[in-house]
């Protein structure tokens, strides 16, 4: 659990080391808040994707299961600002499926700690082989990093991606090109 106090605390002595007035109305309390939104951004380090990923139902056939578009947001562990996009996943189950917002659950524990993309696109891709045991998942990460936007090198609209690919996904080609052409869609 977050220390409450400890971030309460640190977010003044940021406030004072800017020049602010701590006491002012509009921040007097700015610390108490920020300290709540912490705890809410921050819920994946508390977090084990297991806990998702355990409640699994067998199938017949083992299709490929694509889910895209899944809108997340994290918080870049260089520099504390938001970085935020899509997360498109695709597995191929090997006799069994897990319900689809558990993906999506999957995405939100590691996106909501301090991360890298990098990091959190592979996570993401080895949770799933371990827990679901597929035959294979592939995972990429589209997101715009504010460190990139609003300070630094400036370039709003710059994207990075990412890509793990586990299992029958990194072998076979064919399989690697119909996840692009799914998440194209």
């Amino acid at each position: 659990m977050a220390d409450q106090k400890k971030i309460e605390e640190g977010v003044r002595l940021l406030l004072e080391g800017i020049g602010e007035d701590v006491t002012r109305e509009g921040l007097a309390d700015t610390p108490n808040r920020v300290a709540r939104m912490y705890e809410e951004l921050y819920k994946g380090m508390e977090e084990d994707a297991a806990v998702h990923l355990s409640k699994t139902f067998a199938v017949d056939k083992s299709e490929i299961v694509v889910e895209r578009d899944i809108t997340f947001y994290s918080m870049c562990e260089h520099h504390l600002m938001p970085f935020f996009g899509k997360a498109h996943i695709a597995y191929l189950p090997d006799g069994r499926v897990v319900g689809l917002s558990k993906l999506a659950r999957t995405v939100e524990v590691y996106a909501r700690r301090l991360q890298i993309q990098e990091q959190m696109t592979t996570q993401i891709a080895e949770a799933i082989m371990e827990h679901l045991k597929p035959q294979g998942v592939m995972v990429m990460v589209e997101a715009e990093h504010m460190c990139m936007t609003m300070r630094g090198v400036a370039k709003p609209g710059s994207s990075t991606v990412t890509m793990a690919a586990r299992g029958c996904f990194q072998d076979d080609p064919r399989l690697q090109q119909y996840f692009f052409e799914m998440i194209r869609r």
